[in-house]
């Protein structure tokens, strides 16, 4: 879920530890130093094997259960929120109170409220957030970033879809991806098409104008034995993408004073990603070890290409 309100990247902390009744969990927005409990969204341990999860919206309160045979002695991991302006407001209702602020408890209204700023701070530069994005692949910052493009070159989107279907265009009239088609900016949505032709294409365009390339990660080539070779004198600044039994790498690669050169690589088994059942999606069989193949695939192509044309 996306809003015009987003905090820790929309989760919600789950934590349990086991206790002499059963297991003692709690809900909350985990921070460096504050850890406000919220009640946006409820956990209750079930005994089941599986799914793991599940969910359901009721009266506006995501319900969310675990199965306890899931559970070891404690632990902890971050879940979506599915109302995002909500969470935020209650967050700040709660460390609002820690400071002797009063509030109500906070709701949801339609349409725009009459309201006036109080205070202002801007974010970190553009060229830093998405440097970010890139590095740890956080999908809710592209759907920001993408959205606001979107509004910044005029439009009006009401969805993602509206606004991904604009990234469309703007592809297809500055990159000559004709056959790229985007329903959101993340690239989660399955109905996204955009073949590595197009992509290297599209780094390629880029590549003059060096904008992208120092947001884009470090990549060392790495040996037939998996072993990264830091003093190799080619470089390559990449992005990776990886799903279950999908894995991706596009960039840069080339020696510096050299030739440079744009590339993508897409690997995937759409049949084994297919069968996947829903309770193995966390942790497929086999997937582990088929990523690790498409990433020793990706390198020996990086280590061919820099022996070739380097």
């Amino acid at each position: 879920a996306l809003s015009g309100l987003n905090l820790n990247f929309n989760r919600v902390h789950f934590e349990w530890r086991r206790a002499s009744d059963g297991y003692a969990v709690t809900m909350d927005a985990r921070a460096r130093h504050y850890s406000p409990e919220v009640g946006v969204a409820r956990m209750l341990v079930v005994d089941r094997k599986a799914p793991v999860y599940t969910y359901a919206s009721k009266g506006g309160i995501d319900e969310w259960t675990v199965a306890r045979g899931a559970l070891g002695a404690e632990g902890a991991r971050w879940l979506p929120v599915r109302r995002p302006a909500l969470y935020c407001a209650e967050v700040f209702q709660t460390l609002a109170s820690a400071q002797g602020i009063a509030m109500a408890r906070p709701e949801a209204l339609a349409g725009s409220a009459e309201a006036f700023q109080i205070g202002r701070i801007d974010s970190a530069p553009l060229a830093e957030i998405l440097r970010g994005m890139l590095k740890y692949s956080t999908n809710v910052t592209a759907e920001a970033v993408g959205l606001a493009a979107t509004i910044a070159r005029g439009g009006q989107p009401k969805d993602l879809a509206q606004s991904g279907q604009a990234m469309t265009e703007w592809m297809a009239a500055r990159m000559g991806a004709q056959k790229a088609r985007f329903v959101d900016h993340s690239g989660l949505g399955d109905a996204s098409r955009l073949s590595p032709l197009e992509l290297v294409r599209t780094l390629a365009i880029a590549a003059p104008e060096g904008q992208l390339r120092p947001l884009l990660k470090d990549v060392p080539l790495r040996d037939a034995s998996g072993r990264p070779m830091r003093a190799h004198p080619v470089k390559v600044e990449a992005k990776t993408g990886t799903l279950n039994f999908v894995s991706a790498l596009a960039g840069y690669i080339g020696q510096p004073g050299g030739r440079q050169m744009a590339f993508a690589i897409f690997s995937a088994d759409e049949e084994r990603r297919a069968r996947i059942r829903p309770e193995e999606m966390e942790r497929p069989r086999g997937g582990r070890a088929w990523l690790t193949r498409a990433r020793m695939l990706q390198h020996e192509l990086l280590r061919r290409w820099a022996e070739t044309y380097a």
